[in-house]
């Protein structure tokens, strides 16, 4: 556990440094703890490896303000653990199911319980997020899903993928776009 520790907060630090989250964002987790174990993908859940990297992603959320959705699996259509608060203020629709390890995932279901007033909604627009273990994070993102290569690929034995979501370019050739890809919203 030690080294998936380490490993995980690797992950998070190269986030941290990255400056692509913003306060505010929302931030998708999908994880297969079985990956992570080095098992096939829903055999073998554990709690135990996913306190660990709920740990290290909420020094995520702490450090950047970042709001945190964490997929659950198929057995529950993927549909994502989410604070009410942000169900709300995101206006997405709350479904009725409690993840448990083998309904859900052991991930969402330990984020489940940690989460002060958790909800599970069907689907969300993440500004980023993480894969650990091939998990298919990528219909929960904006468009337009921009990878990210960062040098720890593994976590246990998953390995892991980021991405983060760029305003899409419109226009054509006379068209400017701002430097840095960086979107400015308007209300």
């Amino acid at each position: 556990m030690s080294a998936l520790k380490e490993e995980v907060a690797a992950i998070v630090d190269e986030w941290l440094t990255s400056g692509y989250l913003k306060f505010g964002q929302l931030f998708v987790i999908g994880c297969s703890t079985s990956e992570v174990a080095g098992e096939r993908i829903g055999t073998s859940g554990s709690e135990e490896i996913a306190a660990v990297i709920y740990a290290e992603m909420d020094r995520l959320k702490k450090e950047t303000g970042v709001q945190l959705a964490y997929q659950c699996c198929e057995h529950l259509n993927r549909s994502l653990v989410v604070e009410a608060a942000t169900a709300r203020e995101r206006g997405l629709e709350q479904v009725s199911a409690v993840p448990v390890p083998k309904a859900g995932g052991s991930m969402a279901a330990y984020s489940f319980k940690q989460f002060e007033q958790p909800v599970l909604v069907e689907q969300i627009q993440g500004d980023a997020g993480l894969d650990i273990g091939e998990t298919m994070i990528g219909m929960h993102l904006k468009h337009v899903a921009v990878p990210l290569r960062f040098r720890q690929r593994y976590a246990g034995h998953a390995r892991v993928n980021g991405a983060r979501t760029r305003p899409k370019l419109i226009g054509g050739e006379r068209a400017q776009y701002p430097k840095g890809d960086v979107g400015v919203f308007c209300d």
